[in-house]
């Protein structure tokens, strides 16, 4: 089990929380960019807002390599049963992400790696 999704998601870091719940709540409009843009626009010294938008990043990621995947899978049919599911997932843990970001908490999603 990793140390990071357990205590990463409780974790409460100083930082503009409005800017760090928009970082994760852009991804169900833009996906992967809408992170990338609020991870280039936090200030340095804003670490709550950079952290929360490179978790989205890194999620993001997994969720567009999973939608790939379905995609390829859907030509044996399994795939159709996967897309639906994929979106749900990541409607769910974005709202949670959002919640918890705008309670200043770093939320680090589960069984995502750190590509950025």
């Amino acid at each position: 089990m990793s140390s990071q999704t357990d205590a990463g998601d409780r974790e409460a870091v100083a930082g503009d929380t409005t800017l760090a719940a928009l970082a994760h709540a852009s991804a169900l409009v833009a996906s992967f960019l809408g992170p990338l843009l609020f991870l280039v626009l936090a200030d340095d010294d804003d670490e709550l807002a950079r952290r929360n938008a490179k978790n989205s990043l890194n999620f993001q990621i997994v969720v567009f390599v999973a939608l790939v995947v379905a995609g390829l899978l859907s030509f044996v049919f399994i795939g159709i049963l996967l897309l639906p599911l994929i979106g749900v997932i990541d409607v769910v843990l974005v709202l949670i992400a959002t919640v918890r970001a705008n309670d200043g908490q770093v939320y680090a999603y589960p069984y995502t790696p750190d590509i950025i």
